[in-house]
């Protein structure tokens, strides 16, 4: 289980992120939405150990993550909102550089499992024929499915997905929907951080609302939807997150273009 305990984070004085606090279950796959500068990535940041808290506690399986933090990276995958990669290398060199930076216990790249691991990820996300391509050449849904392979290589216990639909294309789109709740099933702790709500409400069954830095939300998509009555995850987000009238602005803009 993954635990954030009253967690804040300042910038210059400036709370990001105030009094954070949620669980992310093993076998559940937590929604973790937010408008744009809510905190959403500032939080996954501090959940990987990239960005410290200014207070309060991470913990992963009762542990504070910050105990051994090179432990706790190598039970974590993640995925980033932006797909920064080494472009120079190939994709097949960047799965073999990143099997070798994270040094799994009696698995060297070398070895013929950690191999064939990296040739089936490439060949299942439709990489194997660009596999010796350098990155710079790769589509962004290509460089997207690069670092999604990195994060699943090591088969981690923990999965941050920071907006992981991005770029992909319909198919991959599907697959990877069903393999987060594949992975869900099979013991994982899946947080799960989207702008496409449709996908969130099909795939999460738990979500973890924030606005300006405070969570608003924190309950089961089903529970949230009676009690406000309201029937879809939009819904609800636009009557907990969404402080603009959308419908005004919009015809403003039209206004505008049209002027």
């Amino acid at each position: 289980m993954l635990e954030l305990r009253n967690v804040c984070k300042r910038f210059s004085g400036i709370a990001a992120v105030d009094d954070v606090s949620f669980h992310a279950r093993a076998g559940e796959i937590t929604g973790y939405l937010g408008p744009n500068g809510s905190g959403k990535s500032t939080t996954m940041k501090m959940i990987t150990g990239l960005l410290e808290t200014t207070s309060g506690d991470i913990l992963f399986n009762g542990e504070p993550i910050g105990r051994d933090l090179i432990a706790y990276k190598q039970r974590m995958g993640y995925v980033p909102e932006e797909p920064h990669l080494y472009a120079h290398l190939s994709g097949l060199e960047y799965l073999v550089m990143v099997g070798q930076l994270r040094n799994l216990p009696g698995k060297s790249v070398a070895d013929c499992g950690v191999a064939e691991r990296i040739d089936g990820l490439l060949r299942l996300f439709s990489l194997h024929g660009d596999r010796h391509a350098p990155i710079s050449a790769y589509s962004k849904g290509m460089r997207q499915k690069v670092l999604l392979s990195a994060a699943l290589l090591h088969n981690p216990d923990l999965l941050l997905l920071d907006e992981p639909f991005s770029g992909l294309d319909v198919g991959t789109g599907l697959v990877l929907r069903s393999l987060i709740q594949e992975l869900a099933a099979r013991g994982k702790v899946v947080l799960f951080s989207s702008h496409e709500l449709e996908t969130v409400e099909r795939v999460c069954s738990h979500v973890v609302i924030l606005h300006r830095g405070k969570i608003v939300a924190d309950d089961s998509i089903e529970h949230l939807r009676t009690l406000m009555a309201v029937p879809t995850l939009e819904g609800i987000f636009s009557q907990l997150a969404v402080e603009q009238d959308t419908a005004s602005i919009s015809r403003e803009i039209a206004d505008l273009i049209r002027a």
